[in-house]
């Protein structure tokens, strides 16, 4: 089986819930605590296995890949001057071992279309990790579980695509993409078997009270769905919907339940809220 080398990072958004702090400034170069926020989602794809990583994007987020890339000037100055801790702090942004390529997305087509945008990037039957980088998923305080790392693994032994979700309240469940496995919830750390999404149900409608949280272990075949999937919701090209097709088509689609925490880094008081808990945790006097 092939195993979950790379990750598609769709970068190319605007950020309008981030204004007006994302005006001139990519979302995603936002900083958490000591680092930008694309930074914290790197490193948790490194700590999952994952050392190719595709960014999706657009015109004026020029800002991302320089954040990756080298910086020869300001390296020489820091070495002339010895300051080999803040050398060895900008090497370990880009360690050798971590591969970053960028596509463009030409015009904004919803998710499925982003993702897709990177297809001709995977070798035939490759499968594929999703990251948003919106939300950040850390470790429970004291622990150094990776859930991505987990769900690379239950694809692994099952070849079953994996959905990262977490319980949400059941006045909140509008507001989600909610999963429906047939009232077998999984224990947190489990995957079990979905038979579907349903976006933003009414809490009376809602088959569950998982909510779909912004990562995915994919098997290529989704691509091909990609390929000619008719826009959804919003006139948009969804990739919930090309998922559907791939349960449809009786592919095993499964639920993984983390274990960790997430801080939703796409609006104001998410981002303010994981600045103040995580820096916190690291030690700052906040």
């Amino acid at each position: 089986m092939t195993q979950v080398r790379k990750a598609i990072i769709p970068v190319a958004g605007f950020g309008t819930r981030l204004l007006p702090i994302s005006k001139s400034i990519p979302k995603e170069m936002v900083p958490v605590v000591d680092r930008p926020l694309i930074q914290h989602v790197v490193e948790e794809a490194l700590a999952a296995g994952i050392n190719e990583i595709i960014l999706v994007t657009r015109s004026g987020k020029s800002a991302i890949e320089d954040h990756f890339d080298a910086h020869v000037e300001l390296e020489d100055s820091l070495a002339s001057k010895g300051k080999d801790d803040l050398l060895k702090m900008l090497a370990d942004i880009a360690p050798p071992y971590l591969k970053i390529t960028s596509v463009r997305q030409p015009n904004a087509q919803g998710l499925g279309h982003a993702v897709f945008c990177a297809a001709h990037l995977l070798s035939k039957d490759e499968p594929f990790a999703v990251i948003l980088p919106d939300v950040l998923v850390k470790p429970q305080l004291g622990s150094t579980t990776c859930d991505l790392g987990d769900m690379v693994t239950r694809w692994d032994k099952s070849n079953a695509a994996q959905i990262m979700v977490e319980a949400v309240p059941e006045e909140e469940v509008y507001r989600y993409g909610i999963v429906d496995c047939s009232g077998n919830e999984p224990n947190a750390g489990d995957s079990v078997d979905m038979r579907g999404v349903v976006e933003k149900p009414k809490p009376e409608d809602a088959p569950s009270r998982l909510s779909v949280i912004g990562r995915y272990v994919l098997p290529y075949r989704v691509m091909e769905l990609l390929s000619d999937q008719p826009p959804g919701a919003g006139n948009e090209v969804q990739l919930t919907d090309a998922i559907d097709r791939l349960m449809q088509e009786g592919k095993p689609v499964q639920a993984f339940r983390m274990n960790g925490r997430t801080f939703d880094c796409g609006n104001i008081d998410g981002w303010l809220k994981a600045n103040s808990l995580l820096a916190r945790e690291a030690g700052y006097d906040v």
